[in-house]
């Protein structure tokens, strides 16, 4: 798009000069009102000839690309998203709630555990007041409650100081912890035995879940580590850097915690793969690079 505004009438103008076929000028307006050139690039992007290369692209077209397609791959990772979301939110809530319980109890007459160097490592109780306990997180109305009718409290205990944590601070926590036989007793709530490959899963589950959360890209999610080798990706290898392959993990988590959630997610992921099996050049796109498939779900 060059170093400067351009009005919709020359950003059609554009695409069109550079290969896209654009069947119907003023819904296409409307669309690039709505949702963005920029944002929209991301779904015409895999359309381009130099795709995936992302270095001195000349934004060329393969003569297929339609820019109805490009919307059509928009929607899709729009519901993607919002499916994957629901699923991580009951795993955030599983893993936070069995930190809370294991630790507790291994602790008991230890409610902020969360702080003493006999449970975690030194960072740990170092940063965590720079990090968490900072003075926006101690006005969340829950904290401050426990504050007033504590005064003398320097922290709420775990049940409550965790519960208002994010996510990344909760795997930040559960890493931090000085015993692996209490690291390893969470992650056999999760049929997991090697807590290295529960720590790989519970950070994936993080970046994808941060990739959601912030309504980035997720059809060519491609996560920060590899997945290592487990129950949920065993023989699969070739997806450990793709969409697939953290989807098994979502899904393989998901069904430690509940069968019939484990169920409803793959009924939802069938849905809607098979919503979007009709447009050829779309579905060719999603499998390419996310790896998902119509088959996994049958």
């Amino acid at each position: 798009m060059g170093a400067k505004a351009t009005t919709l009438e020359e950003q059609i103008q554009l695409l069109r000069s550079r290969g896209m076929l654009i069947n119907n000028e003023e819904k296409a307006k409307e669309v690039l009102s709505d949702i963005g050139y920029y944002r929209l690039g991301f779904y015409w992007f895999p359309m381009e000839i130099d795709y995936p290369n992302k270095h001195n692209r000349n934004h060329i077209f393969k003569g297929t690309a339609n820019f109805d397609d490009a919307v059509r791959l928009y929607y899709f990772d729009f519901k993607l998203r919002n499916i994957l979301l629901k699923y991580l939110s009951r795993i955030e809530i599983s893993f936070k709630t069995s930190l809370i319980y294991f630790v507790s109890n291994e602790y008991v007459s230890c409610p902020t555990w969360f702080v003493n160097p006999s449970v975690v490592n030194k960072r740990q109780v170092q940063s965590f007041d720079i990090e968490v306990y900072t003075s926006k997180f101690r006005k969340n109305r829950v904290i401050s409650d426990h504050h007033k009718k504590y005064i003398n409290d320097k922290y709420a205990p775990a049940w409550k100081t965790l519960e208002f944590m994010t996510l990344g601070g909760i795997v930040s926590l559960y890493t931090s912890l000085n015993k692996d036989d209490l690291k390893l007793k969470i992650a056999s709530k999760y049929n997991l035995k090697r807590v290295e490959v529960f720590e790989n899963y519970i950070n994936l589950i993080l970046d994808i879940r941060n990739t959601c959360a912030h309504g980035n890209i997720v059809f060519d999610f491609t996560p920060i580590k590899s997945i290592r080798k487990g129950p949920a990706l065993m023989h699969d290898v070739a997806h450990n850097q793709n969409l697939r392959g953290t989807y098994k993990i979502i899904e393989y988590i998901v069904k430690q915690i509940s069968i019939n959630r484990y169920n409803d997610l793959r009924e939802e992921m069938r849905c809607l793969l098979e919503k979007y099996s009709d447009f050829t050049r779309v579905k060719d796109i999603i499998q390419n690079i996310s790896g998902l498939t119509e088959k996994d779900f049958i």
